[in-house]
């Protein structure tokens, strides 16, 4: 029987402090009742005197002294169905785009259930962004966790949408997950009108959080597309990408939750848990023994005072294997996308690409460094004075970005494409600076 208890302690914006209750349980879904409404709430926070109840609606205008709380016994869950592909969702699943019901296959505990580790295969195999510094470079591996570091001031809004579009697994049967977090609604307008007009939107469910919905909602978002997306994996076979934009949004809805909770702040005021926080998030990827499916990850966040020693990126880069790395300077020279691949990298790429491609990524990774100390060197003393090959060098930097990481914003790119074009750009070096690759590569792409 379920009984409710009338009367909270105080409540701080979506925070409600209601005194503890024999039974209750931690993530507990809530129904919170007040004189016109019944609002959904979850407990966030158990001790022997206090629970903490996180409102997941508008909670303006309730009084906690005459508030009634119901504790369903239940975890906080989500329905899933494969009908929510090619669908605009709120954080909680429920359709946004006026297409119509989904009928729920489930109904799934969005916290989901830890990984064995001993279940894990090891990710092997490529998926393609059509994005040449990024497949060529930086290459994703289906069950990776590759996030994007974005500097203010960049066109972060197409290269989300422009991957969500483009992304392609080795497997037919692959969908794709767009959790756009504490977004604005004109940021959220030009993903999803540039989202729907590509050939990937049926394969694609986007869960939609504004800026202006509780901060709480963003952590629900989070979770709940990555329910989707697990029960898409393991329960139906799918290889899903989720791309989660932006992290910089969810870390700040975590603060402010922990900071109305009264939780005593750790480094710039967040939470001393949001390491583990974030692990809950970005270890829901991967490749088991057994299962048909995969979940791989391309968490994107703002890096808050371009630092990328800041909380955030530096947790996060802690927890995932490489990070994509967008530089403002290449994006006021037009370059788009504007990925500096010196400071990039994919912790996976080598078990995923031949010996062939390593080579070719290893001479065009030490062609570009040398070609940026140049270009160093000739902004000091000009470029009348430094020798002959440093100018090639130059002149290969200056080509390699405007043709290779330049590309449009609707360039789908294959793998042959990039490689192509890699190896046109070698041709530019003399051959005695081709350490890097064997004598028949030289033979065969070079010469």
């Amino acid at each position: 029987m379920l009984i409710e208890y009338k009367g909270g302690i105080s409540i701080k914006g979506n925070i409600l402090f209601f005194k503890t209750v024999e039974g209750v349980r931690y993530g507990e879904k809530v129904v919170i009742r007040t004189d016109n409404r019944d609002i959904t709430g979850k407990v966030s926070v158990l001790t022997e005197d206090i629970t903490v109840i996180e409102i997941l609606g508008e909670s303006s205008g309730i009084n906690p002294q005459d508030v009634r709380v119901r504790f369903t016994g239940e975890p906080f869950k989500i329905p899933v169905s494969e009908g929510m592909l090619g669908r605009i969702l709120d954080p909680f699943g429920n359709p946004l785009d006026e297409l119509g019901s989904i009928i729920p296959e489930a109904f799934l505990d969005i916290s989901g259930e830890a990984y064995n580790p001993s279940k894990r295969l090891y990710p092997e195999e490529i998926i393609y962004t059509g994005i040449s510094s990024i497949d060529g470079l930086n290459t994703l591996v289906k069950g990776q966790k590759l996030p994007v570091f974005a500097v203010s001031g960049v066109p972060t809004d197409q290269l989300v949408a422009q991957i969500v579009r483009q992304i392609k697994t080795g497997s037919e049967n692959r969908a794709t997950v767009l959790c756009a977090v504490g977004v604005k609604y004109e940021t959220a307008n030009y993903l999803i009108e540039d989202i729907t007009s590509g050939g990937n939107f049926p394969k694609t469910a986007v869960f939609l959080n504004l800026a202006d919905e509780p901060p709480v909602n963003s952590l629900i978002s989070v979770r709940s597309a990555l329910t989707l997306s697990e029960f898409l994996a393991f329960e139906k076979g799918y290889d899903v990408v989720v791309v989660i934009y932006d992290m910089t949004n969810y870390c700040d809805a975590l603060r402010e939750i922990s900071s109305k909770r009264g939780e005593i702040p750790g480094r710039k005021g967040y939470p001393g848990y949001m390491y583990s926080d974030l692990a809950s998030i970005y270890e829901r990827a991967g490749v088991l023994k057994g299962m048909k499916g995969s979940v791989t990850q391309i968490p994107v966040l703002t890096m808050p005072d371009d630092d990328i020693t800041h909380p955030i990126p530096d947790l996060t880069g802690y927890i995932t294997e490489g990070q994509i790395v967008l530089d403002r300077s290449l994006h006021q020279r037009g370059v788009y996308p504007p990925v500096n691949v010196l400071p990039s990298l994919s912790r996976l790429m080598n078990r995923a690409v031949d010996d062939l491609h390593k080579r070719w990524a290893n001479q065009i990774y030490s062609a570009y460094a040398k070609a940026k100390r140049v270009e160093m060197l000739a902004s000091i003393v000009g470029e009348t004075e430094i020798s002959e090959i440093e100018r090639t060098y130059l002149d290969f930097g200056r080509r390699f970005e405007e043709l290779f990481i330049k590309q449009g914003r609707y360039e789908d790119r294959t793998l042959e494409e990039t490689l192509s074009i890699g190896w046109d750009l070698l041709k530019l070096l003399p051959e005695s600076e081709l350490v890097r690759l064997k004598k028949e590569d030289i033979e065969r792409f070079i010469k």
